[in-house]
């Protein structure tokens, strides 16, 4: 799902919850719908990763969210990325 897509899930208040989710050192936001789970895409369908916690919780606000669920298990912050 991508943010355009989120946006319509918020307008029809049918968010149950956000999380932002530790992959390596950045971060992926899962969304909790009725009868679904959507992890934020980009426009082309890729997955979305923040480089930051500050950035990925900043995205949020501003799209009114203020209360997330933070799942940290995963964070490793010196983790080297590999190119692709």
């Amino acid at each position: 799902m991508d943010e355009k897509g989120l946006r319509t899930l918020l307008d029809a208040a049918a968010v149950k919850r956000v999380r932002i989710i530790a992959q390596g050192a950045r971060f992926r936001i899962e969304v909790d719908a009725p009868g679904n789970t959507y992890t934020i895409a980009t426009g082309r369908g890729a997955l979305r990763l923040w480089p930051s916690l500050l950035s990925s919780a900043r995205w949020l606000r501003d799209l009114g969210i203020a209360d997330v669920r933070l799942d940290l298990k995963h964070w490793t912050p010196d983790q080297k990325e590999l190119p692709i």
